[in-house]
């Protein structure tokens, strides 16, 4: 009967996280998509360009979000509710300290980051106008990240789906508006998607506001603990998001010199593609915490790990089937942001899909993994997962690869620093259980 619930419970977060997962990642996928038509191949350029900061923003918020978030179904298992408010308090003091420090530079040197990402003077106005208005808006994306991963912890998975998917859907009808209608450019574009947040924030309204919700926000101080734990068990988040990021300006700088503008077009088609598989195994991970979690809190080892197996078997299946689908429809696919109908443009991009994402197994493994570690309040071989595939191995890959075999190579790239540091992880798994089960922690 345990078994039976532990499924259901499964079934019912990770189906409902990963849903939410999915119109998140709509919110750049829309851009891609109007952008290209409205914009063409430059506009799709200067948006790949300025994608990196977005995976940043994200980043930092899913990074409070999960870290908070963790922490506050530990306690919430325990029944420590003060922990708990105290816990809330200060994951939204950070997050307004961060959203702080990506409004200043939006405001004041978005044009000096645009060309520091590699924006020429063909494409400089449009990336500098995506950078600006998605720096401003950061505080919404920050918040969104943050509430939304209280919200689903706080036994609400259906409320933090529907606000994360009708914000998304939002931002494809807004985007179509501003874009063609109303004809913004693109300006119009990155509107709809700083936007997209606040709805989103505003459907969740009813719950966090509630008295009736078990997280409140109350008179504090910071507290250096609770800020040092948030980081540090959601820094893996962080990273994740981050490691998306710093790939993008790493293939950019190397495809620029390689294949020109047309180059960095096709890898958008690319890279935004991958930010929607990434969603779903976010998805899974996100699903699975609060189980984790709860089950870490209350001493039931042998379930949490149950869990992570489900996690998984989905992961596998849903890696097979993504794959499949992208190598027999690579061209079809490719053919939607190839608005120009340019033949170099779809020439290296269906090339690009084949190669980059045979990579996608071990992406969801190294995501689940990192993520479960983080659940059970084991931040160290979250961090070292985390790190390695996202800083340490993927950049001098991208290099020598590249150099070894050109475009080539920098398709490989990705799936051999996954593959590298999934290896890894399993053996940090099984050191794991070996531990525990030394200690007599099999329950």
């Amino acid at each position: 009967m345990e078994q039976q619930f532990c499924m259901r419970d499964f079934a019912r977060y990770t189906i409902l996280s990963v849903l939410g997962t999915l119109g998140v990642s709509c919110y750049i996928l829309a851009d891609t998509f109007f952008v290209s038509k409205g914009l063409g191949t430059n506009g799709l350029a200067s948006l790949n360009l300025a994608i990196p900061v977005y995976n940043f923003i994200h980043g930092t918020g899913l990074m409070l979000g999960m870290g908070g978030a963790t922490r506050f179904s530990i306690f919430k298992s325990q029944g420590k509710y003060k922990e708990v408010n105290e816990i809330y308090t200060n994951t939204i003091y950070l997050a307004l300290f961060f959203s702080a420090v990506f409004v200043l530079p939006g405001l004041f040197f978005s044009d000096q980051l645009a060309i520091l990402l590699g924006a020429d003077a063909s494409i400089l106005e449009m990336t500098d106008t995506y950078l600006q208005w998605l720096l401003v808006f950061s505080p919404a994306f920050i918040l969104n990240d943050v509430l939304l991963c209280f919200v689903r912890n706080d036994e609400s998975p259906q409320l933090s789906m529907m606000a994360m998917l009708i914000g998304s859907f939002s931002n494809i009808v807004l985007d179509y508006i501003f874009i063609f209608p109303m004809k913004m450019g693109v300006f119009g574009a990155v509107f709809a998607t700083g936007l997209s947040p606040v709805i989103s924030i505003i459907i969740m309204l009813p719950h966090w506001i509630s008295k009736k919700n078990t997280f409140h926000f109350i008179k504090t101080k910071i507290e250096a603990d609770i800020i040092k734990q948030d980081l540090s068990l959601g820094f893996p988040s962080l990273i994740s998001q981050l490691s998306s990021g710093i790939v993008m300006i790493t293939f950019n700088g190397i495809i620029l010199k390689l294949e020109g503008n047309t180059g960095i077009a096709a890898y958008g088609v690319i890279a935004n593609i991958s930010l929607v598989i990434v969603a779903i195994y976010t998805g899974i991970a996100q699903g699975i915490q609060p189980l984790i979690s709860t089950f870490y809190g209350i001493g039931n080892n042998k379930q949490a790990r149950t869990v992570l197996r489900y996690a998984m078997v989905t992961m596998l299946t849903v890696s097979c089937a993504v794959y499949l689908l992208l190598f027999v429809f690579a061209r079809p696919i490719t053919a939607v942001f190839n608005s120009e109908n340019n033949v170099e443009l779809q020439r290296i991009a269906v090339s690009g899909l084949k190669l980059y994402f045979v990579s996608v197994v071990f992406v969801g493994y190294n995501i689940i993994l990192a993520t479960f570690f983080t659940s059970v309040e084991k931040a160290l071989p979250a961090h070292i997962l985390s790190i390695l595939r996202g800083l340490i191995l993927i950049i001098p890959m991208a290099f020598l690869m590249s150099a070894l075999w050109g475009m080539t190579g920098i398709w490989l790239t990705y799936p051999i620093t996954e593959f590298i540091t999934a290896l890894l992880g399993f053996v940090i798994y099984r050191h794991y259980i070996f531990q525990s089960k030394k200690k007599g922690n099999t329950d």
